[in-house]
């Protein structure tokens, strides 16, 4: 019996176990779990799984080469393939082209730290007993020689000049490119707030931000945290900090929990599972100011209520990063626009994961971003592949009341059909004709996800 582990969350496979609460059977092995299993925890699919060494099962061993990797070996002299950014999408697309070509030659470049880390557990630190230390899996320099990539950290770049395909850094050093992948990534979307305090909101988006946020609340002695934002991510933060023993009180000016992906009843689930927890909402108002106070920070609503706490966290969203691309003539819109291929408007430059728009698609999910990763690796080894993307759910990280959702397309027609009660809510949307576009489903009716994931249209074919 082996065990297989995911490499975005860590959720441990034993096929000595199964997954029971997916069908799956005590004593099943991995290779007759259903190619359509996903995560539990973080939503990504079984090519993200690997086999843990060690484990009993099968052997440990190099992956074969793919059919055209020696054609591939054999274009890369004076090729050059630059990735900006070091998260999922940067490493994984690292890690798929070291598959398919081991020669040709690799500089990433990093604003931040470059430690490999899964930046979908930043919201599970308390409920997982992370530190920064510890949800940093590996160095950059392991990173480096593992990968046998060129790594460039704590480097910002500032232009990009796609005629003579050379990028400028912020230490005026000068790269030239073959081809140039961006990963850059989203960037926190921040409220409109005045106050004296304005500038002490805190914001979690990456590894640094996360170490910051968590020294601070240490070495306050914080309590009590206020979160503006009630949707996946102020949610998914107010568990995390109920379950490290904080006080959570949050605002949010929509009506319910997560109510761009969840119908109300839903919504009101995971409400009703955080206000069990200790979580105070306040729906309707928007937060206008943060202001000092002898205590700590005074968080103002357009309402005339005001909000005590010890700290402040924004955690109303992320929207891709377009700057650079922008500066340099890239077309963009919601994200850097790109065609199936991950090409963008300029040749020989391509963008991944959570700043790119795929042929009109912005998924800023982990499980459509490691899919375009594998097929763009493809693509820069010789063998152009097309990214296609099949029903993704996602997973939410409340523990108090499990979600796991399959986002409706705003301009889909239909309507949700609701079934349930308590936490355990089913919701199913469906298209005039009957055809089913998405679910939402919390506590106990999680357990149907594979089963309603299998009726679901691909999202890009």
């Amino acid at each position: 019996m082996a065990r297989w582990e995911c490499i975005v969350c860590g959720l441990i496979y034993d096929e000595k176990e199964g997954w029971p609460d997916d069908g799956i059977p005590a004593g099943t092995k991995w290779s007759d779990v259903p190619d359509d299993w996903l995560c539990p925890d973080c939503g990504v699919g079984k090519d993200d799984f690997e086999l843990i060494p060690g484990s009993e099962g099968e052997s440990v061993g190099e992956a074969e080469p793919d059919a055209g990797a020696s054609e591939a070996n054999a274009t890369s002299n004076n090729r050059h393939i630059v990735i900006v950014g070091s998260g999922l999408a940067g490493y994984g697309l690292v890690s798929g082209l070291r598959k398919l070509d081991p020669e040709v030659a690799i500089t990433l470049i990093t604003r931040d730290g470059g430690e490999s880390y899964s930046k979908p557990m930043i919201s599970t630190g308390y409920t997982k007993n992370l530190s920064a230390e510890k949800l940093a899996a590996q160095s950059p320099e392991a990173m480096a020689e593992q990968l046998n990539v060129t790594m460039l950290t704590r480097k910002t770049v500032v232009s990009i000049d796609p005629r003579s395909k050379r990028l400028n850094l912020d230490d005026d050093t000068v790269i030239t490119y073959s081809e140039l992948v961006l990963t850059l990534g989203a960037e926190l979307i921040r409220p409109p707030m005045g106050g004296d305090a304005a500038d002490d909101v805190m914001g979690v988006n990456d590894l640094d931000d996360y170490r910051s946020f968590r020294d601070t609340l240490e070495a306050k002695g914080v309590r009590k945290v206020a979160v503006i934002g009630a949707g996946l991510i102020g949610c998914e933060f107010s568990n995390d900090l109920l379950n490290g023993g904080f006080e959570v009180e949050a605002v949010d000016p929509m009506s319910w929990c997560i109510p761009t992906l969840l119908p109300e009843p839903a919504g009101r689930a995971v409400q009703a599972a955080l206000e069990a927890k200790g979580a105070r909402f306040h729906f309707g108002p928007l937060a206008t100011e943060v202001n000092r106070s002898a205590t700590g920070y005074q968080v103002q609503l357009n309402n005339g209520e005001h909000i005590d706490a010890d700290a402040v966290l924004s955690a109303v969203g992320v929207r891709p990063r377009t700057q650079l691309a922008s500066s340099a003539g890239l077309d963009v819109g919601r994200g850097i626009k790109t065609n199936r291929l991950l090409e963008t408007s300029s040749p020989g430059i391509y963008a991944l994961g959570d700043c790119a728009e795929v042929a009109g698609h912005v998924l800023v999910y982990v499980a459509p971003l490691l899919a375009a990763g594998r097929a763009l690796a493809a693509t820069l080894t010789g063998n152009p592949t097309e990214v296609s993307y099949p029903a993704m759910p996602v997973t939410i990280k409340t523990p108090a009341c499990p979600v796991c959702v399959s986002p409706v397309a705003k301009d889909a027609e239909g309507s949700w059909t609701l079934t349930g009660e308590g936490s355990d809510i089913k919701g199913l949307f469906h298209s005039p004709d009957g055809q089913l576009l998405g679910f939402a489903l919390t506590g106990a009716a999680v357990k149907e996800r594979m089963a309603l994931t299998k009726e679901l249209p691909p999202i890009l074919d």
